[in-house]
């Protein structure tokens, strides 16, 4: 059976929710980050026992039949391939796009996007930088753009929600606090919406609005 290591207050989520999407048993060991209040009273990134599993102390982390994996984006790549369709891919020009698509997210959404949550949601307001926020927003106008253009049939890859949503999605997500991106890419608005509409989705955010925040 598949370990997920993470609390859903992490990236550990994106992979919880594939599981999910895909009605896979998975066995949930929580983990939180050790920079956050309150790591002594459970098990954290940087404890011994969690560095036997993850060397380089960062969450999520899986096991799977003796394969140890690390990196979210690659986990649920691993899964969706394991797992196959709906949510995988059907073939190797799917698989192609959903690689694309994902390395996508890690490289042009989520360095900007996470700077959004972390100077307008996450950081103290004294240590809030809305400079950072407007960089990262104008840095985030054109590759919004090339998925709102892409997302003209709803969905990234063969017309179907896949991990390829997911994976962009939950780095997507990120930038939520900034309406107008939103507004002015009202395909990635209405897709969305859309995925934060599914079932799966709606049972991990709830778990993970159930967790202390801090």
């Amino acid at each position: 059976m598949v370990t997920i290591y993470g609390v859903y207050r992490s990236r550990a989520l994106r992979n919880i929710w594939l599981l999910e999407e895909m009605g896979q048993p998975f066995r949930h060991v929580p983990v939180i980050q050790n920079t956050r209040a309150g790591a002594a009273t459970m098990m954290h990134s940087r404890s011994p026992e969690f560095l036997k599993v993850n060397p380089n102390g960062g969450i999520p982390a899986m096991e799977d039949d003796g394969l140890v994996l690390s990196e979210s984006l690659a986990i649920n790549l691993y899964l969706a391939r394991k797992y196959g369709e709906p949510v995988g891919p059907t073939d190797l020009a799917e698989s192609a796009r959903v690689a694309m698509w994902t390395l996508f997210a890690a490289t042009e959404i989520e360095p900007r996007s996470i700077q959004i949550l972390y100077h307008r949601v996450q950081k103290p307001p004294a240590e809030r930088d809305e400079a950072k926020v407007t960089e990262a927003v104008e840095a985030l106008r054109a590759p919004f753009a090339a998925l709102d253009a892409a997302l003209a049939d709803g969905h990234l890859v063969g017309g179907r929600f896949t991990v390829a949503d997911i994976n962009v999605a939950e780095c997507v997500r990120y930038a939520m606090p900034v309406a107008d991106l939103f507004d002015k890419a009202p395909r990635v608005k209405a897709w969305l919406a859309v995925c934060h509409a599914r079932p799966a989705w709606k049972k991990v955010f709830a778990r993970r609005e159930e967790e202390p925040a801090l």
